[in-house]
């Protein structure tokens, strides 16, 4: 099972149904959803203090792209199951330059994702840098295995 956090349209629940996965995909507003077998769409507010919608849920595979409220990061650590993936990518310091995100508050540091799973996960792949594509915009990508 897959979790998609900030699914948006479902870009990523899409991907991954398509290749047989089942898929929570969670969003404040879960209407652009694919309506598909092996999606369901879960809508929550992760941001306005509301208790975590899955509690004691673990999954295989937790993805979290071009989003980053940084009080729930423990909580999707923890939703990450033994052996399981964690997929994450989000803007950095230094994508002010290009334009939104620019508030220190969604640009993760330098390093932070390698930061928040150093004892926990094994990095499978890392980056920090600028990409071009689909805009150009400074990005910082993990792909982890819990341990």
């Amino acid at each position: 099972m897959v979790l998609d956090i900030a699914a948006g349209s479902g870009r990523h629940a899409l991907l991954f149904a398509e290749r047989g996965h089942s898929v929570i995909a969670i969003d404040r507003d879960v209407s652009r959803l694919p309506q598909r077998a092996g999606i369901e769409g879960l809508q929550a507010d992760l941001e306005n203090g509301s208790p975590w919608p899955l509690p004691g849920r673990t999954f295989g595979a937790v993805v979290v792209t071009n989003y980053l409220h940084r009080p729930l990061i423990p909580v999707l650590l923890d939703a990450v199951q033994c052996n399981g993936v964690l997929l994450y990518e989000t803007f950095m310091v230094g994508n002010e330059r290009f334009g939104k995100p620019a508030r220190p508050e969604f640009l993760l540091d330098d390093g932070e994702l390698l930061d928040v799973v150093r004892g926990r996960f094994s990095v499978v792949a890392y980056e920090a840098r600028p990409v071009r594509q689909p805009r150009m915009a400074v990005v910082q990508r993990i792909a982890a295995r819990r341990l």
